[in-house]
């Protein structure tokens, strides 16, 4: 996709330019990382398989969700 070249000045503080430097692909723009990281969107499905938590911690974690709608539906019933 070619986008038309106009130039602005952004302030962004040193920890988010060291974000960005470290985002940054090689040979990559950081308007190109900015637009990037702007329109992609996480899913789920991306890190599926990824091994990105194990099959513990995907238990403690359904059981602690299962533990807050429990407690939510309970605070919506009784109000």
């Amino acid at each position: 996709m070619i986008y038309q070249l106009m130039a602005k000045t952004i302030a962004v503080s040193d920890d988010v330019y060291k974000k960005l430097k470290k985002a940054r692909m090689p040979g990559e723009s950081f308007s190109s990382t900015i637009r990037r990281s702007l329109e992609s969107r996480p899913k789920l499905t991306d890190i599926v398989g990824s091994k990105t938590l194990t099959r513990e911690d995907w238990e403690e974690a359904k059981k602690l969700i299962a533990k807050s709608e429990r407690i939510t539906l309970s605070n919506l019933t009784n109000k």
